[in-house]
């Protein structure tokens, strides 16, 4: 079981801003900082999506998924990051290779990282 992860990113204040929109949707928000080097995200008080701007940008890209309840919730979360300056990767949409209730939409936060959310739950109309 996974207790919490983080990216590295190059522009922390651009990238905080990007991440409390593009999570909200989600119910994440910002629950601490670090002295501007460090911004943990996550829901009920518990930080567990960490943002790194103590070093230079990053140079590796990663993948991270971060669970949805449904697929609006998806399309928000799509749409939030879209206006928080992230760029498509891939829009709202099922993906029946993974199972064929996966629901999910990647966006490239501003460093490049591709970000999704994903909503596995069975779309009852």
């Amino acid at each position: 079981m996974i207790d919490h992860t983080g990216v590295q990113v190059g522009d922390f204040k651009r990238s905080v801003e990007f991440y409390k929109a593009a999570l909200a949707p989600l119910g994440y928000e910002l629950i601490m900082t670090f002295e501007g080097t460090a911004a943990g995200f996550g829901a009920g008080g518990k930080p567990d999506f960490w943002l790194d701007g103590s070093k230079k940008a990053p140079t590796d890209h990663i993948h991270i998924a971060f669970r949805a309840k449904s697929r609006t919730e998806v399309r928000a979360f799509y749409e939030a990051a879209l206006a928080a300056g992230g760029t498509d990767n891939g829009a709202p949409g099922t993906r029946p290779h993974y199972h064929q209730d996966y629901y999910g939409a990647f966006v490239r936060d501003p460093d490049g990282h591709n970000i999704e959310a994903v909503c596995h739950e069975a779309y009852l109309g």
